[in-house]
């Protein structure tokens, strides 16, 4: 059990801003080993949704609350994943091939497409919370990280790294393997069938299927992952959650 409370904190402190795995090397196996508590920090996030959301409502105006709930999501992650979202959105838009995708993601500097992107992906997540039903907001905020967080795993072993040179996400997609899917998808499946019963089985599901075609874009569109789209999946897998339950439970 030791060893899987150190793997967990990495996980928390790679994902998140909090810092409890201080005292704990960054070994490429325990990295890897860490991805496979990557939902269960997501659930982490969610339940601090989940308790501001229950501190401030009546408080603040409903739109304002929502608004502060998407600022905390950003703070607490670093806005980790953000950045990955608008840098494959340039690479993708301005790169005419896979050398040219990677050449783009790897600029500092974002473009005016990535911009547009990350602005729709915040909008986005701002009205579908806005407009979830309150009896259902609670579930959405603890599944919506968890769920995205899962898809990093799900990419990282079924993908191969694409730079030569390493990078942030080396180690995870390198190293990963099915013990860390395992266990990921279970926190996933646990977590969908206690906030959401049947209907969350359905939910998982539809995870699985956006997972697959992502994972057979991005081999066939660039070859494989880099750190940059795995956070991007992160982004494009909360938005959907959140499309997903607002429109079908």
């Amino acid at each position: 059990m030791r060893q899987e409370w150190d793997d967990f904190r990495t996980a928390l402190s790679f994902l998140t801003i909090i810092p409890v795995g201080k005292d704990l090397a960054p070994e490429p196996d325990r990295l890897a080993r860490s991805m496979g508590f990557f939902p269960a920090v997501g659930l982490v996030i969610g339940l601090g949704l989940v308790v501001l959301n229950w501190l401030l409502d009546g408080l603040l105006p409903r739109p304002v609350l929502d608004c502060l709930l998407i600022l905390f999501m950003i703070t607490i992650t670093g806005a980790l994943h953000l950045d990955g979202i608008a840098d494959l959105i340039d690479g993708l838009a301005g790169g005419k091939d896979k050398a040219g995708i990677l050449a783009i993601m790897k600029d500092s500097r974002v473009g005016a497409i990535g911009v547009v992107g990350l602005i729709m992906v915040l909008l986005l997540k701002y009205l579908s919370l806005f407009n979830l039903d309150p009896d259902l907001k609670s579930a959405a905020l603890i599944m919506t990280p968890a769920a995205g967080r899962w898809v990093q795993v799900i990419l990282a072993n079924y993908c191969r790294y694409l730079r030569p040179q390493g990078g942030t996400g080396a180690v995870f997609v390198e190293l990963v393997g099915e013990r860390e899917v395992m266990i990921a998808t279970g926190t996933l499946i646990a977590a969908a069938l206690v906030l959401f019963g049947l209907n969350g089985i359905f939910l998982v599901f539809l995870f699985g299927i956006v997972a697959m075609l992502l994972m057979r874009y991005f081999q066939s569109r660039l070859g494989g992952v880099t750190g940059d789209v795995l956070g991007a999946a992160t982004e494009i897998i909360e938005v959907l959650s959140l499309l997903f339950i607002l429109a079908l439970i």
